[in-house]
C-alpha cells in the first residue's frame, strides 16, 4: 500500500496521467479525506493507551517477580481486540466502529463517519511502522548484550545444547502440525520455529538472583541461550522469508540458510572495519547524540542491507548489535540505547498484546477446540522440547540437567518477535497465533518458579559461602 493508498482509500496500481488525475479527484472529495491532524491525535491517543497499558502491566508483573514483558503483553491484550478495543487494528473482521479511539476522536475532533475508515487505515498503519521500529530497537539491542568473546568460551556443552534445543521443538512441532492436525506447511513451519526461542533476558535474571550464574549449570544454560539466539533470528529471516512466497522451495530454503549464516558470519569477520569507522566517527562528533546517532545509523543500514537481501530487517540490526558489541565504548552505547528502546519497545509488545484475539481460544464455542487443542500440544512439545537439551550435556558428572532444561524453557520476547512476524506476513491464522501467545506466556510463567525449585536458594547460598 502506497502513501496515496492511506490518504484516499484508493488503492493505486500502476503510475499514469489518468491515475494521478483520479486520485486528485478522490483527495478533493471531502468524504475520503484523510486531515494529518486527526490521524496524529489519535497515533498520541493510541500511544498514551499503549504507554499506561505497559506500565500498569509491567509493574504488575515486576511485583508478582515475573518479567516485565509479560506484563506489557497482558497488558496489550487487555487494551486490544479481546477486552477493551481502546487498540485495535484494520483487517477485513475489524472496522473504525470497534475502535474506542475512533469513536472517541469522532465525538471530539469533528471526523465525520465518511472520513473515519480511511483514518482508522492510516492509524493503524502508523502504529503498525512504530511496532516494527520498536521490534528492530529491541533485536538490536539484544545484538548489543550478546558478548561475542564470552559466546566463543563457553565451548562444545552449549552449542550441543542450542542444537538440541532448536532442532527438537522445531521437528516436533511442525511435523505434529502438519501430521496431526493437518495444518498447510508454511504455518506449521512457521509455529515450529517460533519454538525454538529461548529468552536469555528471563533466565539469567532467575539465575543472578539464586546466585547460580557462574555455576556450570548457569554457564551452560546462558551459553546456549545466545547460541539459541544467534539460530533462532535465521531460522525467523528464513520462514519469514518463506512466508513471502507462500511456497517451500529447496533452493530459496538453502539461499536464505545460506544467505542468513553468512550475512551474520560476515558482519562479525568486518566487525574490526566496521568498528574503527564507527569509532572514528564518535571521535569526530561533538554534538549531541554523537555516539548513539552512529550506532541507530549502523544499526537501520543494516536492517535495510537485510531487507535487500530478501531476509529481514531484525537479522540486520541484530548484526550490527554483534558488531558494535565489540567496540571499546559498547557499555557506554547499551546505556544510551536503554533509554530509546524503553520509548519503541513496549509499543512491540503491547500492539503484538493487542492483536492478539483470546476469544478464537473460547472453549464455549465448539468450532474454538480444535485451536484449543493445538494450543495444548504447542505447549506440551515447548516444554518437552527444552526439557530434552540438559541429556544432551556430556562428559559433566552430577550435573543438574534437569536445571539446564528447564533454564531453556522460557521464550519470552524472542517468542512473540516469531509470533508478530507470522501475524504480519499472514503465515498464521488467528487460533494458530493466540495458540503460539499463549505458549509464550506460560513457558515464560512457568521458567522462574520451576528453576526455583530445582536451585533451591538454601542451597545455593551454602555454595557461596563454602567457595568464598
Amino acid at each position: 500500500m502506497t502513501y496515496l493508498d492511506l490518504i484516499t482509500g484508493v488503492r493505486t496500481w500502476e503510475f499514469s496521467p489518468f491515475t494521478l488525475f483520479a486520485t486528485k479527484l478522490a483527495i478533493e472529495v471531502p468524504q475520503v479525506q484523510v486531515e494529518s491532524s486527526i490521524v496524529l491525535a489519535g497515533v498520541l491517543l493510541s500511544l498514551v493507551a499503549i504507554y499506561f497499558a505497559s506500565k500498569i502491566g509491567g509493574e504488575l508483573s515486576n511485583a508478582l517477580g515475573l518479567p516485565a514483558v509479560l506484563g506489557e503483553l497482558v497488558g496489550g491484550v487487555v487494551v486490544g481486540v479481546s477486552a477493551l478495543h481502546l487498540l485495535v487494528f484494520a483487517n477485513g473482521d475489524v472496522t473504525s466502529s470497534d475502535s474506542l479511539i475512533m469513536t472517541f476522536l469522532q465525538a471530539t475532533t469533528g471526523l465525520s463517519a465518511e472520513a473515519a475508515p480511511a483514518t482508522f487505515d492510516a492509524l493503524s498503519e502508523v502504529i503498525t511502522i512504530l511496532s516494527e521500529l520498536g521490534v528492530i530497537i529491541l533485536l538490536f539491542e539484544i545484538g548489543l548484550e550478546s558478548n561475542l568473546k564470552e559466546l566463543l568460551k563457553v565451548g562444545s556443552q552449549a552449542a550441543i545444547v542450542a542444537c538440541v534445543g532448536v532442532v527438537v521443538p522445531f521437528v516436533a512441532g511442525t511435523a505434529g502440525l502438519m501430521m496431526i492436525f493437518n495444518v498447510p506447511a508454511i504455518p506449521a513451519v512457521f509455529a515450529g520455529a517460533a519454538l525454538t526461542a529461548t529468552s536469555i533476558g528471563i533466565t539469567s535474571k532467575v539465575l543472578s538472583e539464586l546466585s547460580q550464574l557462574t555455576s556450570r549449570e548457569g554457564q551452560i544454560i546462558l551459553g546456549a541461550a545466545v547460541i539459541d539466539d544467534v539460530l533462532g533470528i535465521i531460522v525467523l529471516a528464513v520462514v519469514a522469508s518463506l512466508a513471502k512466497t507462500g511456497e517451500i522451495d529447496v533452493t530459496n530454503v538453502v539461499y536464505l540458510i545460506v544467505g542468513a549464516a553468512a550475512f551474520l558470519l560476515g558482519s562479525i569477520l568486518l566487525g574490526k572495519f566496521f568498528n574503527s569507522g564507527f569509532l572514528w566517527a564518535t571521535g569526530v562528533l561533538k554534538t549531541r547524540g554523537g555516539l548513539v546517532i552512529p550506532a541507530f545509523i549502523f544499526a537501520f543500514l543494516m536492517s535495510y542491507v537485510g531487507i535487500a537481501l530478501h531476509l529481514e530487517a531484525i537479522l540486520g540490526a541484530f548484526a550490527a548489535g554483534l558488531v558494535l558489541d565489540e567496540t571499546d565504548r559498547r557499555k557506554e552505547l547499551e546505556e544510551l540505547v536503554k533509554p530509546v528502546a524503553d520509548l519503541f519497545v513496549p509499543i512491540f509488545f503491547v500492539v503484538v498484546g493487542a492483536r492478539t484475539d483470546l476469544n478464537v481460544l473460547n472453549p464455549a464455542i465448539p468450532a474454538n477446540r480444535d485451536g484449543l487443542i493445538i494450543a495444548a500440544f504447542l505447549i506440551a512439545v515447548a516444554i518437552i522440547g527444552k526439557l530434552v537439551t540438559g541429556w544432551a550435556v556430556f562428559g559433566q558428572p552430577g550435573i543438574n540437567r534437569l536445571a539446564i532444561g528447564i533454564g531453556m524453557i522460557p521464550r519470552g520476547e524472542v517468542g512473540l518477535v516469531f509470533a508478530s512476524i507470522g501475524t504480519a506476513s499472514g503465515a498464521l491464522s488467528p487460533a494458530l497465533n493466540a495458540a503460539i501467545i499463549m505458549m509464550v506466556i506460560l513457558t515464560t510463567f512457568l521458567a522462574p518458579p520451576l528453576l526455583r525449585f530445582v536451585f533451591p536458594q538454601d542451597a545455593a547460598l551454602t555454595e557461596t559461602v563454602t567457595s568464598e
